[in-house]
């Protein structure tokens, strides 16, 4: 790869030192902002603190190095709290930073299988149904941090934390709850007086010094509880990478991986949108899956792309990849020069921080319009939510998954068709008039060897077999000819392929003819790699459905016109030029011209 390719890649075409500077100004903003969520999402999950500044620094330099967006900015997110508090309650910290290693592999083995356009297969339903559930896990997990209360014991059940909420209300610390407002005005009031100015930071620094000078010592603060944060990175630390614990740490690795690749490829979609710039769904999967390889070694938890902050990024006029890099420097020097200082913040005022990310991140509007429709979308969101809230976010996501594929079966066998159509004709002034198929039925049919019929929908293995419909075992004669016009037919699968053979040989056995029309691309590929094609013969499939009526007269003389009274022809002629494909009309007719003789 050439030097030009590569600085294009990285953004570096048309770089100056005006973009150094809007790349600087960007990277130290967002960095600002990074160090009071990493310290709060590591607590949240169960950590000590200097782990989510770690996380911060090494992933995030990281995925700005190797991920495929230009404008993202990676790090601990409060989507991965949950999961990662129940693996840190279950397994312990050694154990997370396994999964968050095996977590690291299988994003890098999607990303080099090309999986990053298969994330966005991912019903709606299901990412706002769990997203919101995380969201509700976190506000309500911050109601104890709000009102200072003691001696509570975190559970993974979103209900046996209410019932310790609810058993130790009367440990309230009413100071801890002034500086949990304090900090919550200033997250609520910043933004609207003062746009440009983190109001995380603010909040954070205002809530630290009310504590030290007005209320020192009666409130928990990050060093009462877990000790002083060292002001250096750590060295490397060894993981347990035996067999057992492999197998044993499998299954939250995948969530991990799976979760991580949702947020960071849409946090992507999100950088796009607003910057006007393409992403690279694979390579950023790549940097993502490198990072969080490498994050663990040195101590730090999961990562992912954080939406909040790479919108942040970009609105402050990131131009490339450097201010990521200039992010994750600015946490580091924060840690080098003011580390000690960290031990002054009191609990009570991470809560409000992580109680503003939950309703950020709530999706509320999406989730109140999906449930609006109250149709199959807004089952599978309720049931995903649910089972986010009250169970864990691995059956969440799989039983939402499920239910959606049942949904999207069970619509899609919904919309198989099987229609019977005969062509209608009348002479005029001596002449027959055109043909145009329409929907036939019992009294008007009376050509016994010619049969057509209108299939419509997928033929898969979730929908009704057609060919066992009663009306097309009532009307249809395996002795006769038998004409399937299939251009609205999507589809087919195995299963499809299967039913569709089955009718073709009883067909056969009993002399008649099977002709297709108006085969669409994928039917007709699978059609010629399964065989059937050849063996129904590829001169009985036609384009129109004109070409295949006027085979069909051709080839046999005492083969009736429909709607001909009885009467036989010695010879009937139908020539259409119509296509049987779809077209934005919502019934196609299909014109022909017959010659009595």
């Amino acid at each position: 790869m050439n030097v030009r390719k590569l600085a294009q890649r990285f953004g570096f075409n048309t770089y100056g030192r005006k973009q150094l500077q809007c790349d600087l100004i960007a990277g130290c903003t967002v960095g600002i902002i990074a160090i009071p969520l990493g310290m709060a999402f590591a607590i949240a999950s169960g950590v000590k603190p200097e782990t989510g500044l770690y996380t911060t620094i090494i992933a995030g330099i990281l995925i700005s190095l190797f991920g495929g967006s230009r404008f993202q900015i990676g790090g601990p997110t409060g989507a991965f709290i949950p999961v990662l508090l129940a693996i840190v309650l279950q397994y312990g910290y050694d154990k997370l930073l396994v999964a968050g290693f095996l977590a690291g592999i299988l994003l890098v083995v999607m990303g080099l299988l090309r999986l990053g356009a298969l994330i966005r297969f991912i019903p709606r339903p299901v990412t706002v149904g769990f997203t919101a559930g995380i969201a509700v896990t976190i506000f309500t997990g911050q109601i104890g941090s709000f009102l200072g209360l003691t001696g509570l014991q975190r559970h993974e059940s979103f209900l046996l934390n209410m019932k310790e909420i609810g058993l130790h209300l009367h440990t309230i610390n009413l100071y801890s709850v002034a500086i949990a407002l304090l900090c919550l005005t200033a997250l609520l009031l910043i933004p609207r007086v003062l746009p440009r100015i983190p109001a995380s930071l603010v909040g954070l620094l205002t809530a630290t010094l009310f504590s030290v000078w007005l209320w020192s010592g009666k409130v928990a603060t990050i060093g009462s509880a877990y000790g002083e944060i060292p002001a250096a990175l750590p060295g490397l630390h060894g993981l347990d990478l035996s067999w057992s614990t492999i197998v044993l740490m499998i299954q939250p690795a995948c969530i991990i991986a799976l979760l991580g690749s949702i947020e960071s490829l849409l946090s992507a979609v999100v950088a796009d949108e607003m910057s006007g710039t393409r992403h690279r769904a694979n390579r950023e999967l790549i940097g993502q899956g490198i990072a969080n390889m490498i994050t663990p070694l040195f101590g730090g938890i999961p990562a992912t792309g954080a939406i909040a902050r790479t919108a942040t990024n970009i609105k402050s006029g990131a131009f490339s990849k450097v201010s990521g890099i200039v992010h994750g420097l600015v946490v580091l020097l924060v840690l080098l020069l003011l580390a000690p200082y960290a031990s002054a913040i009191p609990l009570s005022s991470m809560a409000p921080i992580l109680m503003v990310v939950a309703w950020n991140m709530s999706e509320r509007r999406s989730f109140a319009a999906i449930l609006r429709l109250r149709n199959g979308d807004s089952l599978v969101l309720l049931v995903t939510f649910l089972l986010t809230v009250g169970t864990t976010l691995t059956l969440a996501v799989e039983v939402g998954l499920a239910l959606s594929m049942i949904m999207f079966v069970y619509k899609s066998a919904a919309a198989q068709q099987i229609r019977q159509v005969v062509p209608d004709h009348q002479l005029r002034h001596g002449k027959v008039a055109p043909l145009s198929v329409h929907a036939g039925d019992s009294n008007t049919m009376h050509c016994e060897r010619l049969s057509i019929f209108t299939l419509q929908g997928p033929l898969f293995f979730g929908s009704v077999n057609p060919f066992e419909q009663p009306e097309f075992v009532q009307a249809y004669r395996p002795e006769g000819v038998l004409l399937l016009r299939m251009g609205r037919v999507s589809l087919i699968d195995a299963s499809g392929e299967a039913r569709l053979r089955t009718l073709h040989n009883q067909i056969s056995q009993h002399g008649g003819r099977l002709l297709l029309s108006g085969l669409v691309a994928q039917p007709l590929h699978l059609l010629k790699r399964s065989g059937l094609l050849h063996q129904i013969g590829e001169q009985c499939c036609f384009d129109h459905t004109g070409e295949a009526i006027s085979a069909a007269l051709q080839t046999d003389n005492r083969t009736c016109c429909i709607n001909c009274a009885g009467g036989p022809y010695r010879e009937c002629r139908a020539l259409c030029t119509n296509s049987d494909r779809p077209s934005d009309s919502s019934e196609r007719s299909v014109s022909a011209e017959t010659a009595i003789l």
